[in-house]
């Protein structure tokens, strides 16, 4: 039988437990991400991405490839931190922007500067610069398909402080790739085999350097469409160099939206990569290619789950990370 002082504790105990956990739960690095995050911080700020966003694409529609595949560049690569966004400086001269599989031809910096920019005037020291990638490239997919692509973006990520030309080398494969180098490197990150299939779809906007796909495609023999490979070697020379190396449209039937044409031209094979004709080389990734190209809607709907998981991928939340005031820079505080 409890006698009365230990009826006393057991509220106490009960009490100091609870409290004990709270404290664990503040002190915990991970916060998830959560649909309004800014709602209180900074309601306009998802508004204010988009409006610079549908400028930018309406100026250029290749500004919303960009960001989208700047999106995949950045969370692959130490999680979705903004890290693809740091300058060289004396203490760190090789970021990752100038990895080979960004430099030359990663593009949209200036487009996160510039909202960025309506940002801090807005809301100062409030959004983070990995939140900015994220939201625009939602908001990409929104404009470029039509409105038939639209996805809701937790938000609540931190800026890295680090960044090394070396780590996007162990984490994007080159396009020159097999299906199991491109299913590895979307395991690792927690992707699964379809996420692979879906997101590939997002080659169905821009532009690529003839460098990704020369001479490895247009070689002799090939499963690319002789048709589409005497207008890529019209268009590209022999051995691209960075003096001379052109760029063409990925999607020559809708170069500009952002639909499920990539699939169709995965199956008649009219695709620059080895690593989009690579999907037709197993049985589960062919099948997935078949009901993107035939089912109405049913690519649109996996996209934008698998553009959400991606924007997940070891983000940076509590006290592992900052809110940069220039995206191209860390604080130094």
């Amino acid at each position: 039988m409890a006698t009365a002082a230990t009826s006393l504790k057991m509220p106490v105990l009960a009490a100091l437990t609870l409290l004990l956990l709270a404290v664990a739960c503040r002190a915990s690095p991970y916060y998830p991400l959560e649909l309004g995050y800014y709602r209180y911080k900074c309601p306009q700020a998802e508004t204010i991405v988009k409006t610079v966003m549908e400028k930018a694409i309406g100026q250029n529609p290749s500004n919303g490839a960009a960001v989208i595949r700047m999106l995949f560049h950045d969370c692959f690569v130490e999680g979705c931190d903004a890290s693809v966004l740091l300058d060289p400086t004396p203490f760190s001269p090789t970021p990752e922007k100038l990895s080979p599989p960004n430099n030359p031809s990663l593009r949209g910096f200036e487009l996160i500067d510039a909202i960025k920019d309506a940002l801090e005037a807005a809301c100062p020291g409030v959004v983070s610069c990995a939140d900015i990638i994220a939201f625009a490239a939602r908001d990409a997919s929104y404009f470029l398909s039509h409105g038939r692509v639209y996805l809701d973006m937790p938000a609540g990520r931190l800026d890295g402080t680090f960044s090394n030309a070396s780590e996007p080398l162990k984490f994007l494969v080159p396009p020159t790739s097999n299906l199991s180098a491109l299913i590895s490197s979307f395991v690792v990150k927690g992707m699964s085999v379809e996420d692979l299939v879906v997101l590939s779809g997002a080659h169905t906007v821009g532009r690529s350097h003839c460098s990704s796909f020369v001479p490895d495609r247009l070689a002799v023999p090939s499963d690319i469409n002789p048709g589409l490979a005497g207008f890529l070697r019209g268009r590209c020379p022999a051995n691209p160099t960075s003096s001379d190396d052109p760029t063409v449209m990925q999607d020559v039937v809708t170069p500009n939206d952002m639909d499920n044409q990539y699939y169709k031209n995965v199956l008649s094979h009219t695709v620059l990569f080895t690593s989009d004709a690579a999907l037709l080389t197993s049985p589960e990734t062919a099948k997935l290619v078949v009901d993107n190209a035939k089912i109405p809607g049913w690519w649109e709907d996996r996209f934008k789950m698998a553009m959400v998981k991606m924007a997940s991928i070891q983000v940076k939340t509590g006290y592992q990370g900052q809110v940069r005031k220039n995206c191209r820079a860390i604080n130094h505080y």
